[in-house]
């Protein structure tokens, strides 16, 4: 991951300023919902002006260029091209439109972790279901080792019938990066379809799809990209351009004929699939902005810092071993299993509702009393707004509870 040279700190007044989330609160869970910047959210409230303006000529005449424009800084940014991605209101839907179009048969395998989220689980699960196929879970250690024994782990799991691996980039119930791009290599040399659930990684670590090389691959961009809720997108290979079927058939489908050019179907397809407001798409490009402009990359790296000293804190208050590598902090190289986005351990101590007595009684909102295997888990996300004054606030409140 590249990182910036400008060393920062949190709190960084001049951008946590602009973003709407209040800050007389600790919210860390940028992860669930992410608080959208002023100017972006701004942005959005001018193009849902400009629809309600004049609804026909927007939607009829200026929607679908503005939309292509909007997907072509979008692939630039996930490192693609805009042919290759097509806006979607977020990643589960995403996956969804996969796990549907690749008409599982009798006897397939679908590959997964034990470190998958709940809606994507049942999404594959529907899907195996409906047509005979079986949903397999390889449970992945926790901690982790290295990149290479996380692949030969899950690779424990393949079998002659396994036709998908599904698995996340950054997890959600343990906020690990997994190292997709060696998964797809050597999925694709074995000939098995990769489709990778990036929800939590746009805007919160670099990304090229065409690296990590994965047939398919959904993202979030209302998470840590911090564009409005609603927009997200799906990145499909070039190979699979013209197979990839919507979920829903509106006007688009069919549009260009016979679809005789190379993702001619895809651009068709999924152009018009019913009426809606796009307006969070369209932000998408200010959002990236927003995040150019202020030396995102810097930003991050303040906002890793800051969690590893809430993780540490939280470690000596349950005296438990780490999760997640705990990595030099000056070493540029040292984000490889998690970014700011983070799990530590708690005591498995019968405390009541923890997620909702921490945001009822102190004010912090954080999902806590995740259950992974025999593990009670905190997850904290550390975003721009977040200052130590928060992180005292979440020890605080736990050393309450706890003592």
């Amino acid at each position: 991951m590249s990182q910036s040279n400008t060393q920062l700190s949190l709190p960084l007044p001049e951008i946590a300023s602009q973003f709407l989330v209040d800050q007389k609160i600790a919210f860390f869970n940028h992860g669930s919902f992410g608080a959208c910047p002023k100017p972006v959210f701004d942005i959005y409230q001018s193009w849902q002006r400009e629809l309600e303006a004049q609804p026909v000529n927007f939607i009829s005449r200026r929607v679908e260029k503005l939309l292509a424009q909007a997907r072509q800084t979008l692939g630039e940014f996930v490192g693609t091209t805009g042919d290759n991605v097509t806006f979607v209101p977020n990643a589960t839907y995403g996956i969804n439109i996969v796990a549907q179009t690749l008409n599982l048969q009798p006897g397939d395998e679908v590959l997964t972790t034990d470190h998958e989220y709940g809606a994507i689980n049942k999404t594959w699960l529907f899907n195996c279901e409906k047509r005979g196929a079986r949903y397999v879970t390889q449970e992945i250690p926790f901690p982790l080792g290295t990149a290479e024994e996380f692949v030969e782990t899950l690779w424990r799991g393949v079998t002659e019938r396994t036709k998908v691996i599904a698995i996340s980039h950054i997890t959600s119930p343990t906020a690990i990066i997994f190292p997709v791009a060696l998964v797809c290599k050597r999925a694709r040399q074995e000939g098995i379809i990769t489709v990778i659930d990036g929800a939590h990684a746009p805007g919160q670590i670099d990304l090229d799809m065409e690296a990590i090389g994965a047939d398919y691959y959904a993202g979030n961009c209302h998470k840590w990209l911090s564009s409005p809720k609603g927009a997200g997108y799906l990145y499909v290979d070039s190979q699979h351009l013209n197979s990839i079927e919507p979920l829903v058939v509106s006007h688009g489908w069919r549009e260009n004929g016979d679809y005789s050019e190379e993702g001619s179907a895809f651009r068709s397809n999924f152009a018009w699939t019913g009426t809606m407001d796009p307006a969070a798409y369209l932000s998408v490009p200010a959002a990236i902005e927003f995040q150019q402009k202020h030396d995102w990359p810097a930003v991050r790296a303040a906002c890793h810092r800051l969690a590893r000293q809430a993780m540490e804190r939280i470690h000596k208050l349950s005296e438990f071993p780490y999760n997640a590598p705990m990595p030099d902090l000056d070493d540029a190289d040292s984000h490889n299993w998690w970014m700011q986005m983070c799990t530590a351990r708690l005591p498995d101590k019968e405390v009541g509702n923890l997620h909702n007595r921490l945001w009822t009684d102190y004010q912090v909102e954080v999902p806590a009393g995740i259950r992974h295997r025999d593990q009670v888990l905190i997850r904290i996300s550390m975003q721009a707004y977040n200052t130590p004054q928060h992180v005292e606030m979440l020890l605080n409140a736990l050393h309450e509870i706890y003592d």
